[in-house]
């Protein structure tokens, strides 16, 4: 059976939400205003399902509004995309089945990131990898872990379970981290993956730990950043200065001058909210943000103004890294 809005929101209701505080993930406003290559790929999305046939991990530090595989469809639609990649949420830890719902929903042209842990079976990731999962992730940034050593750690630990698969590892990471492992990324036998500008703050400038070392792993060709999740990087307010993000657009152009092969673009859509406010309990809901989708895909050709950069970094790159 399909499931609907409908059907969330029934499923959230017999685990007792307030079923009036639901909101709908955002849809574009904003008309793209650039030729979208064909093939073009958002590479970091999540679906959030009916939580009663999906429930939540118990050790989760937000609990999100509904973004079923047909809303995504329509953002993708609205932004003529033709590819996605689904990436498993921290609110399901190691269940993948929200992701594997929503790859089997969009067809072919759905890829995926899992999440494991060591409980997770070999036969499990044949299975996932079947299915469409090309990669792993590791996100210590929800949790606000900061330690280079458990970065460390947690990265050989996911390098040597997927290096035989060639599959990637997915990092989101603050970028303090990341001169911690910086000798790992640049001898790992898989690509590594940084979701959103690498954890980079434009708060606190390019002099700031672990960029300098990102672009230096991103030009040897040892890196893939994601110029994804604007808002999270960007120190402009949402309402006053956004979605336009000025600050951030040097961040974005370094990255790409520094190898535009290792640069891929995603939304973040339904922009999950994983900073719940003082005295809100982790199990009570949390909005997500509401971003006009189509402004953030116009801020690409901000950051790339030649067409042949941006069909790499929609197109081509995303092709290389998820196999399609």
């Amino acid at each position: 059976m399909k499931l609907t809005r409908r059907h969330w929101i029934q499923g959230a209701g017999a685990l007792g939400f307030t079923l009036k505080c639901f909101g709908k993930a955002s849809q574009p406003s904003t008309p793209v205003n650039f030729d979208v290559p064909a093939l073009a790929c958002d590479t970091h999305t999540h679906i959030f399902g009916d939580p009663a046939k999906f429930p939540f991990w118990s050790g989760r530090v937000y609990t999100p509004e509904p973004a079923l595989p047909d809303e995504m469809a329509s953002l993708h639609k609205a932004l003529h995309l033709q590819r996605v990649v689904i990436v498993n949420p921290s609110i399901y830890g190691t269940d993948n089945s929200a992701t594997l719902y929503g790859m089997k929903a969009y067809g072919a042209s759905a890829r995926g990131v899992a999440v494991i842990d060591d409980k997770t079976t070999e036969s499990q990731l044949d299975a996932m990898a079947e299915a469409g999962v090309r990669g792993i992730r590791i996100n210590l940034a929800t949790v606000n872990q900061t330690d280079p050593g458990v970065g460390r750690t947690r990265l050989q630990t996911a390098l040597d379970r997927v290096k035989r698969r060639n599959w990637h590892v997915q990092m989101y990471v603050a970028s303090s981290i990341i001169s911690g492992i910086k000798d790992v990324v640049m001898n790992a036998p898989v690509p590594v993956v940084f979701d959103h500008f690498g954890g980079a703050e434009t708060s606190r400038g390019m002099n700031q730990p672990g960029w300098a070392d990102l672009l230096a792993m991103v030009k040897a060709g040892k890196a893939w950043v994601k110029i994804s999740g604007a808002y999270r990087a960007s120190s402009a307010s949402m309402t006053t200065h956004g979605p336009d993000y000025a600050d951030l657009a040097p961040y974005a152009k370094a990255l790409i001058a520094a190898n535009p092969d290792r640069i891929i673009w995603g939304t973040d859509w339904p922009h999950p909210n994983s900073n719940p406010p003082a005295g809100r309990k982790p199990t009570e809901l949390n909005p997500v943000f509401q971003i006009d989708d189509g402004r953030l895909m116009n801020l690409l050709p901000v950051w790339a103004p030649d067409a042949a950069t941006r069909k790499k970094i929609l197109v081509d790159n995303p092709a290389r890294l998820y196999g399609y």
